[in-house]
This record gives C-alpha cells, structure tokens and sequence, in this order.
C-alpha cells in the first residue's frame, strides 16, 4: 500500500474519531437542555408588560414586546440594555441614587429621550451611538461588558442629576448580541446556563410579579401601601394566588416558555417609592419581607443572606421572536 492510501485511512480513521467526539458533545449538550413540560395549568393572565430600557430608570409601559435571549424588545426598545456608569466606568444604580428612578425614558425608532421633572429633556440617537462611538469597557457585578458611551449631552445631563457635576456620570449602551458573562459569586446550585444573563440586569432577563403576593403583603403593612411598581418586573401576573409562584418550575406566555431559574430576593430598592424617589423610612416593605419571605435552604441562604423572596427571575428556553401581549392566558409547570 502506498504512503497516501495509508495516510488516506488514517484521516478517516481520526475524522471518525472526531466526528463521533463531536456527536457525542452534541448529545451531552441536548441532554442538558431542560425538558419542557408537555402539560400545562393556567394560573391568570398578563396585566401588565414593563421594559427598563436604562438600568434603575423608569419603565416604559408596553402592550406587546418579543420576547428575546437578552430580555424583552420591540423595535429598538430593549430591556436593560443601558446603565449609568461613574467616572471608573462601574455601573451604579438606584440604590444609592434613587433619584434615577423618576427619569422617564422614551424611544421613537432610535431616538431615546429622556426627561426627568427638574431637568429639560435631552435626545441620543442610538443608532449613531453603534455606528460612530468605539467599544470600550464597563463594569457590572464585578464582570467586565462592551459598550458604546452615548456622548457627552447624555453625560452632563446625568452628572448634573445626580450631583450637579458636568462629567462624574455617562450613559452607556450594551455593545453585544449574547449574555454577558455570569458574575463569580452567583450561588451555584442555580442552573444558569451561558444565554441566561441577558445584557444589564441584575441577574436574569426576565421578572414576573404576582398581583396576588402583593396584596397579601400589603395586607401584614401597617404604614405604607405597595405596588407591583416597587418590585420592577417586566410581567405582572393577574389571577393567581399568593405566593402560588413558590412552587412553579416553568411558565408559558403566548408561545414563550421560561424557566424559573431562581426566586427574586429582593434588596432597598423595594423601599424607594417609585413615584416620588424618596425612601420609606422604616425601610419597608422590605423588614415586612423579611419577616416571613426568607428562602429557608441553607445552601441558598450563603449568598442570599437574609434578603427575602418575592416574585421569580426566568430565563428563555422556547427560542426569540415570540410576542407576549397584555390579556394573554399565563400558565405554568
């Protein structure tokens, strides 16, 4: 036999090998997906739809929205796909500057404009953000993301916002179509896969909040009164019972299915008023919550500490392009 036929067989022999290696990766990486539920409960409906286009800002109220990888969409209307960063380009949030909460944001095709009740109202063109301003590099949770600085307008209006400053704060836009990386202290016994971090949320793309939870924790409240506004979730479920959500694995909106990676434990921006900007001052409803919504497995508890659970952090798992509309039947597994 010639020198070629044998090195002919040999890359046979080692494509094989590979290619059964590949099958085989492949077949691993299935048999991780979760299996989706064949059958379903209908707990209520959709009343509300909610996109948080900048990070602690306020939202914009929707009638439908695809649901993508990243978080809700609709046009270029994106979840969570701006923050505020300082001058080290860490992201900061309305936990130390409540005052980001009563910015309004507004997109019309590309133009985000913002307003704010002691400010004028200022415009940035985020298409021209991605086509003109370079990729730098911003910091959330620890993890290093890509973004576009939305410019200088964007920047000063900010810094004089949030500390009467010219250049302490800049606006950035999220500079990339997948997940960004997963932060090193999430609690591991939460099965996160790499699509599951969306752009610039805390910590998952999607938040659903049950009406019913809230009125029963409005119920044990003694002064004050909440609403699903203090919890930012993108989905207000209508018809369920309280806490009913405690014991969901998957939930179904129009051809969208979630899966409920985790319970949202909640943190003092549930005591500012989103209406007003202020704190309430008996930091509540959150020593409410703590007094009887306390996840009780003492591995989660680690890194949950004692930050109570209210409403369910979900990730995709039907694929992009489905739509959810206000009024859509809501089931779950």
């Amino acid at each position: 036999m010639s020198n070629q036929g044998t090195y002919a067989k040999a890359a046979i022999a080692s494509a094989g090998v590979i290619g059964g290696a590949y099958a085989a990766y492949q077949l691993y990486k299935e048999l991780q997906k979760p299996s989706l539920p064949a059958e379903w409960t209908q707990v209520g409906t959709l009343k509300n739809i909610y996109a948080y286009p900048i990070k602690s800002c306020g939202p914009i109220v929707l009638n439908t929205a695809e649901c993508s990888l990243l978080g809700l969409k609709n046009g270029w209307l994106r979840d969570r796909v701006l923050m505020v960063v300082d001058d080290k380009n860490n992201f900061i949030t309305g936990r130390a500057y409540p005052e980001l909460l009563l910015v309004e944001p507004s997109i019309t095709n590309s133009i985000l404009t913002l307003k704010h009740r002691d400010m004028e109202p200022v415009s940035v063109n985020l298409a021209e953000v991605i086509a003109l301003q370079p990729q730098k590099t911003a910091t959330v949770w620890s993890v290093s993301v890509p973004v576009h600085d939305c410019g200088w307008e964007a920047a000063e209006w900010f810094s004089r916002l949030l500390d009467k400053s010219t250049t302490n704060f800049r606006l950035v836009y999220y500079a990339s179509q997948n997940s960004r990386n997963l932060r090193s202290t999430t609690n591991k016994i939460y099965k996160f896969t790499k699509n599951d971090t969306g752009a610039l949320p805390d910590e998952v793309p999607f938040n659903l909040i049950n009406e019913a939870s809230v009125e029963e924790l409005n119920g044990r409240l003694k002064d004050c009164q909440v609403t699903h506004r203090n919890f930012r979730a993108n989905f207000v479920l209508d018809g369920a019972k309280p806490f009913q959500e405690d014991q969901w694995k998957f939930v179904k909106i129009g051809d969208n299915i979630f899966e409920i990676i985790k319970p949202c434990t909640r943190c003092v921006m549930t005591t500012i008023d989103p209406e007003t900007g202020v704190r309430h001052t008996k930091a509540e409803p959150l020593e409410t919550l703590k007094s009887y919504r306390q996840i009780e497995d003492p591995e989660v508890r680690k890194t949950a500490g004692n930050s109570p659970r209210m409403g369910i952090q979900m990730a995709l798992r039907s694929g992009g392009g489905g739509l959810v509309s206000l009024n859509d039947p809501i089931y779950v597994a």
